[in-house]
């Protein structure tokens, strides 16, 4: 018995110093500097606290001079990033789109109080009557997504749990199709955020042009303003190079979204700081095409109103005109102040928030500018990552010291203890529990995994009445272990 106490703490020693060199590691801002250090320098006095950002480009307009500036790394081989390094931009994405439309109701193609149907005939469901401008200011009584069908929830749930594209496979024809299922509710008039409204917008200002929705934002207002980096990723084959890297604020790697259904509201744009200064310069100057969707036409709350796309807030006795943008990986944020004449761009490679950072590079205070909201709630991703580090291990011990036991059940307690490892490594929220809990978990895994090598020859290989039911049963178990883990890995 001393013996076999002796070498499982032992097994369990070395564990978990191997644990400590595989454990989790949050990300934290690098000290790369690339383009304009004055305002590198500015960027990282804004950032309250580093852990949780991989890098960061950032861009400043200050008198009509545009100024840039890569902070941290791009992706987890460390290169730097660069003022024209490519990132998802999300929702910014809708203020492109809204000044589409006010720039075709400016030509005259439109008119912003049109009803939808008179630009986008296709559509035949209750959606019809709401008009162009109540999609672009969200106050077409619309929810944020809807995904209709039970296959479509499990699969965002599922891209939510692998990491992956929720928007996969989601085209065109099945946004207008959701369109004709969806009906204005009890809200219209009112603000409710909704990604489904802006991307119907989008689509209808691109029927009535006819020519998609990529094509219509690139003629009437990337090309005008020298955006060349900007790119709509309808495809993965439509990936910018040399783009950054998305991840969690805890680290792990997340896929890129891409789908042309909701292209409009932010699902597929990729963009520079360079890219977005130019936009946000040129709307500031007024000179922009559409560049009037900035103007506050609707109020949201006693701090906020909102155009055809852009919102204005007022922090005290300033006024920011704003949007920001979260992808699964990604956070972006464009502002701009007119009684200063100054804007700014900030994009970040992880979903930690970054409109702190571009408030403060705006001018105001600490307290005014905020704090990163979360991203989820801290106890859910902190519960995972305790609850899977130990689950495992303990289960193991628990199972290597039944009486009754065989050598299938033992393998397959032991395969869950390190699935339930590799479970707790890629979705734990590593920012929020300490990164050393995980090499614990390792060694009181690798303490079961002892405790049940003593006991294997002794064991026979299966103990059952029915012994194809017991054989079911952790074949079974095997392979959601194995589908689980497949499931969170790169």
């Amino acid at each position: 018995m001393r013996r076999t106490t002796v070498t499982t703490l032992v097994v369990a020693l070395i564990a978990g110093l191997v644990g400590i060199a595989l454990m989790p590691r949050v990300p934290r801002l690098g000290p790369h500097t690339t383009g304009d250090a004055e305002l590198a320098d500015a960027a990282r006095a804004a950032v309250t606290d580093p852990s949780g950002y991989r890098g960061l480009a950032v861009a400043l307009v200050e008198n009509g001079r545009i100024r840039t500036a890569g902070l941290g790394d791009r992706d987890p081989a460390g290169r730097p990033v660069e003022p024209g390094t490519p990132f998802e931009i999300g929702s910014v994405t809708k203020t492109l789109t809204g000044m589409l439309l006010a720039d075709q109701a400016a030509t005259g193609v439109v008119h912003p109080d049109d009803a939808l149907e008179s630009t986008w005939p296709a559509v035949t469901g209750p959606l019809r009557e709401v008009t162009l401008a109540e999609l672009a200011s969200h106050r077409a009584g619309l929810p944020r997504v809807a995904l209709g069908s039970p296959l479509a929830w499990a699969h965002l749930m599922w891209a939510n749990v692998s990491g992956g594209n929720p928007y996969a496979g989601q085209d065109v024809d099945t946004l207008r199709g959701t369109s004709d299922r969806v009906s204005p509710d009890g809200g219209r008039g009112e603000v409710h955020y909704s990604n489904v409204g802006v991307s119907v917008l989008g689509h209808a200002l691109a029927a009535k042009a006819g020519v998609a929705y990529p094509d219509l934002l690139h003629t009437r207002l990337l090309r005008p303003l020298g955006m060349t980096a900007t790119v709509v990723a309808t495809r993965t084959d439509d990936l910018p190079a040399n783009r950054a890297q998305g991840s969690r604020a805890s680290g792990r790697p997340l896929d890129p979204w891409t789908g042309a259904g909701y292209a409009p509201a932010g699902i597929g744009p990729w963009s520079t700081a360079e890219d977005l200064a130019r936009l946000a310069a040129a709307t500031l100057a007024g000179t922009a095409p559409g560049a009037d969707a900035a103007t506050a036409r609707f109020r949201e709350d006693g701090d906020t109103r909102i155009g055809y796309g852009w919102f204005t807030t007022r922090h005290g006795d300033r006024e920011v005109v704003w949007h920001n943008g979260a992808t699964s990986g990604f956070r972006s944020y464009v502002g701009f102040e007119r009684a200063t004449g100054r804007a700014v761009v900030v994009l970040g490679n992880t979903d930690r928030g970054v409109d702190p950072i571009g408030r403060r590079l705006l001018g105001l205070s600490e307290r005014e500018a905020g704090a990163a909201a979360p991203v989820v709630p801290g106890w859910i991703g902190a519960g995972l990552a305790v609850a899977f580090t130990f689950l495992g291990g303990l289960s193991l011990l628990g199972t290597a010291r039944r009486r009754e036991l065989d050598r299938v059940t033992l393998l397959a307690a032991s395969v869950w203890a390190f699935a339930y490892l590799g479970l707790a490594h890629r979705m734990g929220d590593w920012l929020v529990v300490p990164a050393w809990l995980w090499p614990l978990g390792a060694g009181l895994s690798a303490a079961g995994v002892a405790l049940a090598a003593t006991r294997w020859r002794a064991l026979p290989v299966l103990d059952a009445r029915v012994p194809w039911r017991r054989l079911l049963s952790v074949a079974s178990s095997l392979v959601a272990a194995v589908l689980a883990v497949a499931a969170v890995s790169d």
